[in-house]
């Protein structure tokens, strides 16, 4: 029976949130239909991830589709509802935290942005990446969605009355969308089992570093699983152009990766796989992942140039086309690699990249399994008739050597699937 809906805006975002309750052995499904009918889940799920796929609309379609959303959940009775939000503060905050509290009809929507094992943290209302204010980091350059302010309140002040609470000490509460600042994970939990005490978390908000901490607050329970990724073949996609990701691509070149770099053409442009050329570079593409164990097809330009979007303007693309091309592109070429014989585990760096993969493959529902390293998803999906081990990842999140980590701890260990996984 659901207990949780988690309504995420991008896919990674909804993976990577839907893993902390996985990971305890909770019975937890991940969509991307909005139109879902609640009702026929399976009744073992107790958590249900909904990818709204609201990144990139307006903040008026946004805040329309997860009304819905959440006022369909709420009028059926799902007892608790979280807004996952991403943890850099992208994408349409404000707008879809507003019709949360709208659709549920709440007095307080109560909101943690902080996630401390990712290095973001929250004070007196500002959000930081590794102690930089959020606007001044990496992602206020991101060339798609960057963000403008590190002030919370400042990012998601509406038609909606704001309050920033630093510590508990007289918490009263407040209408509307209340902010928790939080540097450790200690203070999550405990400001999370103040609310708790308060019976205050029918209706949160936050990413996954607050989810982390749902399972035992909300007294969700499950066998945990033992998982361990195996095997020799690791292929990553890369579609994402953050900096963090570009470190990490660099690195595991210099660690044995065999990286395949794509031309601004063999991104852009999907009908040319569909040709007996493209057809012919896919061939080569899979010829290389069966010589080259670890490989990355990598859509990044080289360093200092930007030799994509010189393309894109000759072909009269706009920004928001490029991104909606590259990833339709990634998902198309590594679905027909996978038919062309593609094997081992894969790795699809970049929330749309990600979901053009999957629709692509047509799946329904995936089920998040563990975290192979922080931010990084193992999920189990069928494609065709056979399954794959794929790793998911937001292209913010990271360690410099995370392939290298990954890629190292496949190596010669017996994987360890719990009964009723898959």
């Amino acid at each position: 029976m659901l207990k949780l809906l988690i309504i995420a805006d991008d896919f990674t975002g909804a993976l990577d949130t839907g893993v902390q309750f996985a990971a305890e052995g909770i019975e937890t499904r991940v969509i991307t239909n909005t139109q879902v009918d609640f009702s026929g889940i399976a009744p073992e799920a107790e958590v249900l991830v909904l990818d709204a796929e609201t990144r990139h609309l307006s903040g008026e379609a946004a805040y329309q589709v997860v009304y819905e959303t959440a006022k369909r959940a709420w009028g059926l009775g799902i007892p608790y509802i979280y807004k996952k939000t991403d943890s850099a503060l992208r994408g349409n905050v404000g707008s879809e935290l507003k019709a949360v509290l709208d659709a549920t009809g709440s007095r307080s929507l109560h909101f943690f942005p902080a996630f401390p094992r990712m290095h973001r943290t929250t004070e007196d209302g500002i959000h930081y990446i590794n102690g930089i204010p959020v606007h001044e980091s990496v992602f206020g350059r991101d060339p798609f969605d960057p963000v403008k302010s590190s002030s919370v309140k400042e990012l998601i002040s509406e038609t909606v009355p704001v309050t920033c609470v630093g510590n508990m000490e007289g918490w009263k509460p407040q209408p509307g969308i209340m902010i928790y600042d939080a540097g450790k994970d200690e203070e999550l939990r405990e400001k999370g089992e103040f609310l708790k005490a308060q019976g205050e978390l029918g209706v949160t908000a936050g990413c996954a570093g607050f989810a982390s901490i749902l399972p035992k607050l909300l007294g969700l329970e499950g066998r945990k699983s033992k998982e361990i990724l195996t095997g020799t073949r690791f292929f990553m996609v890369c579609g994402s152009v953050n900096p963090i990701t570009r470190v990490q691509v660099e690195h595991g070149e210099r660690c044995g990766f065999y990286r395949i770099r794509m031309t601004p053409a063999q991104k852009l442009d999907t009908d040319y796989y569909k040709t007996g050329m493209g057809r012919h570079l896919l061939e080569k593409w899979c010829g290389i992942a069966r010589k080259h164990p670890w490989c990355i097809l990598d859509t990044n330009d080289l360093e200092d140039t930007d030799k994509t979007m010189e393309y894109a303007r000759t072909c009269g693309l706009s920004t928001e086309e490029v991104r909606v091309r590259i990833s339709t592109t990634l998902g198309y070429i590594l679905t027909e690699m996978i038919g062309m014989g593609l094997e081992g585990t894969l790795m699809i760096v970049g929330g749309d990249c990600l979901i053009g993969f999957i629709r692509h493959v047509g799946a329904q529902v995936i089920v998040p399994v563990y975290e192979a390293a922080p931010g990084a998803v193992v999920f189990r999906i069928c494609v065709g008739e056979k399954w794959f081990n794929v790793i998911s990842k937001s292209g913010g999140f990271g360690e410099a050597d995370l392939l290298e980590t990954l890629a190292g701890s496949m190596a010669g260990i017996r994987e360890e699937i719990y009964a009723g996984q898959l």
